[in-house]
């Protein structure tokens, strides 16, 4: 009777010792099998981001801005890696498009020269745009009161295609003060706002790059 409880006890031992070894032994590949299921699923995001970096790469600016929203939503949360991942790659191709881009320039017929006093005669400053609306008798022509130091002028422009009165308001514009007044279509303008223009003939204002009171003098 007692060889026969001992030889029990003998093999319950020993079966929870073989049970013991086969669990030491498979578990670092269970958790290397693990490991390498996390690492191929990292790497298939990247690649899956990458892609997606790819297509937005390619796109244009308006596809470009669509896009750029469903490659962050797929990156999770604001501060996750996959986030600052995604953030990071799309700046490197930005930078990268901007390297490989060429400037446009544009070359005009030079002007006679003139003199630093003819220049000098010429007063330029800042104002602010304080009311603005279009002039009724023509479909070009913008009537804009303009507040430069303490007066306010009158400036007939022709930049209605590329402005509507409500932008208009509440800028500040380079102005050329002392030009003599005249009339366009019939509405008396008292000086010029300065513009850009580039070659498919789209104007620009051109507007101080830092914060300026309106009256400065442009030197």
């Amino acid at each position: 009777m007692k060889k026969s409880c001992g030889k029990k006890l003998w093999r319950a031992c020993a079966g929870i010792l073989l049970a013991l070894a086969v669990w030491i032994t498979a578990t670092p590949y269970a958790v290397a099998a693990e490991t390498n299921g996390d690492a191929d699923s990292q790497a298939q995001e990247i690649r899956q981001i990458q892609d997606n970096i790819v297509s937005w790469k390619a796109g244009t600016e308006g596809e470009k801005q669509l896009l750029a929203g469903e490659l962050l939503d797929g990156a999770g949360s604001p501060g996750s890696d996959w986030y600052a991942f995604t953030i990071a790659r799309m700046g490197e191709e930005k930078e990268n498009q901007a390297d490989g881009e060429e400037e446009t320039v544009i070359d005009i017929d030079a002007k006679p020269e003139i003199t630093f006093d003819d220049f000098g005669k010429m007063q330029f400053q800042v104002g602010e745009i304080i009311s603005c609306e279009a002039v009724p008798k023509s479909k070009k022509l913008l009537c804009s009161q303009v507040k430069i130091g303490s007066q306010v002028k009158q400036i007939v422009s022709g930049i209605r295609k590329h402005y509507t009165p409500e932008e208009m308001v509440g800028k500040k514009v380079m102005v050329l003060v002392n030009l003599k007044p005249a009339k366009l279509a019939g509405v008396l303008s008292e000086g010029m706002l300065l513009c850009a223009e580039d070659a498919e003939g789209n104007l620009s204002l051109m507007v101080p790059e830092k914060k300026m009171p309106a009256g400065a003098e442009i030197c």
